[in-house]
């Protein structure tokens, strides 16, 4: 994956697919420290100790597409490359969370990319689900939540064409102004 937020979009696709009715995708800057935290939290139907493990080895997954589930065991490496980890924390009933820590200037560091088309591209196939991106630069943060924008939009729903091209826009607008260099 070229871009960090194509790692967003796929394990928020996990996500959904385990049921979740929240989906919280949070965006960290710790300048002070270094690091880029990308925080993934759902409450989907989770995992058991198994399943997690499992879940980082690239030769397992419940997909029946394909034979190989790369999305977690890639970002674990792009983490570890850039002197950062991966934690993966679960309960069976009570969801997900996903948190990695990766070298904020690290020159191996992937960029963010194009956030507002992940968070896009979850709303078209998912707009029931209440979906909330979350950016801190460690001065200021920015919060776009479906449910405050389904008020906004008078019965417009939320994956009409429109609307999902201003949610797109108006998400890479904001990190841009926050973070030019994320």
């Amino acid at each position: 994956m070229i871009e960090l937020a194509h790692h967003l979009l796929d394990i928020g696709e996990n996500s959904l697919q385990a049921g979740a009715k929240t989906l919280l995708i949070e965006v960290k800057e710790e300048r002070k420290e270094g690091f880029l935290i990308l925080e993934i939290t759902d409450d989907g139907r989770g995992m058991t100790q198994e399943e997690q493990v499992k879940a980082l080895d690239p030769f397992y997954t419940t997909k029946k597409v394909r034979k190989v589930g790369l999305g977690l065991p890639m970002l674990f490496q792009a983490a570890e490359r850039t002197g950062g980890r991966l934690e993966l924390k679960s309960t069976p009933g009570k969801g997900t969370k996903v948190t990695v820590h990766m070298g904020l200037h690290h020159i191996d560091r992937q960029p963010l990319g194009d956030v507002g088309g992940a968070i896009a591209a979850l709303i078209l196939g998912n707009p029931e689900v209440r979906i909330i991106y979350r950016h801190n630069n460690g001065a200021e943060t920015f919060e776009m939540d479906t449910e405050q924008i389904k008020k906004e939009l008078d019965g417009l729903p939320l994956n009409h064409p429109e609307v999902l091209n201003f949610i797109r826009d108006f998400i890479n607008t904001q990190v841009r102004e926050m973070s030019p260099e994320a």
